[in-house]
């Protein structure tokens, strides 16, 4: 049991981690801090920590524009990720890459991009490296309802599928490809039902319950790291906020109703869990209220480092983005 509570806490930890970390981003947005685009993950962290919580320090993510969420959820560093949006030499991308383009490959996080349903390819290619060099190495690819109809989607699917490589198609189904509703455009009922066309598990989880993404991933990952081959999961979900941080501001009328926001804020994914917390007897009320406290802390001295980061040289501006130099 003590394994397996430091797993629950952990998610709890994370979970917050990317609230209060988006939390802020839309503060920075806000106030003229933060400019550029900005995708939160408020509202859908349950999916990205349980599947995560599956995952080996040395398997593989790949993810989306929607990109705090992931990094964090796979024990990236909210220092380097916080100093990367702000622009500053001390993140990730040496301030290069901004809000979307997030990547860690020392701990598995190849990389995400606003590219729509590009991290998908990556995905497959990643698993394939791994059949090849004879590993047990296992790829997660997160993407959305709207990725889920682009000709890359299904072309990775059907590869990934025919060689039986070690990869997880994870759709993130936050009900939304921007303003458009995904009942709108997905002839199905459901995006896992699309798995049978390629002839792999398709598997629909409750994506606000961070237990049940996360045994929907245990079982896929199982299943990729035996040979099986990939399965597609798809965590019903919703984002809170919009699309972008001040996209309200240029739509002329709502795209959606605020009580069916309301009705998914009452199955918020931390309230959730951490009532489960409480109710098993895995922690007291107190225990989860002081992760809380040390998560605001986290979060506000890596706000602080970034803040206090030197930006990049110019003379840095061609470093690192070529593998072999452009000389004049």
């Amino acid at each position: 049991m003590n394994d397996d509570r430091e797993m629950y806490m952990r998610m709890l930890r994370r979970m917050m981690l990317i609230r209060r970390f988006d939390e802020t981003v839309v503060d920075l947005v806000q106030g003229a801090e933060l400019v550029g685009m900005a995708h939160t993950y408020i509202g859908e962290e349950a999916v990205a920590v349980g599947a995560c919580a599956a995952l080996r320090d040395d398997d593989y993510i790949t993810g989306n524009h929607r990109s705090h969420g992931h990094p964090i959820a796979k024990g990236g560093d909210v220092r380097k990720a916080m100093a990367e949006i702000l622009g500053k030499a001390t993140g990730y991308c040496k301030g290069k890459g901004g809000s979307m383009h997030l990547a860690d490959f020392s701990i598995g996080i190849l990389g995400e991009s606003g590219i729509l349903a590009s991290g998908l390819p990556v995905a497959v290619g990643a698993a394939m490296a791994s059949k090849m060099q004879g590993n047990d190495r296992v790829v997660v690819s997160f993407f959305g309802d709207g990725a889920s109809n682009q000709g890359a989607c299904h072309e990775a699917m059907n590869m990934a599928s025919i060689w039986k490589l070690p990869v997880i198609f994870l759709c993130e189904n936050n009900q939304y490809a921007v303003t458009t509703s995904f009942n709108d455009t997905v002839a199905v009922e459901n995006i896992s039902d699309r798995a049978v066309a390629y002839s792999m598990p398709g598997v629909l989880v409750d994506g606000q319950d961070v237990l049940a993404v996360h045994e929907a991933a245990v079982q896929a990952v199982q299943r990729a790291r035996s040979g099986q081959g990939p399965t597609l999961l798809e965590a019903r979900t919703y984002r809170y906020r919009d699309h972008s941080e001040g996209l309200v501001r240029i739509l002329r009328e709502p795209y959606r109703d605020e009580a069916e926001v309301e009705r998914w804020r009452q199955r918020d994914p931390i309230k959730i869990h951490s009532a489960w917390l409480v109710e098993q007897g895995v922690a007291s009320q107190q225990e989860v209220d002081a992760v809380e406290t040390e998560v605001a802390a986290t979060i506000a001295e890596a706000l602080e480092f970034a803040r206090q980061s030197p930006y990049p040289e110019p003379e840095d501006l061609m470093t690192d983005l070529f593998a072999d130099p452009v000389t004049t």
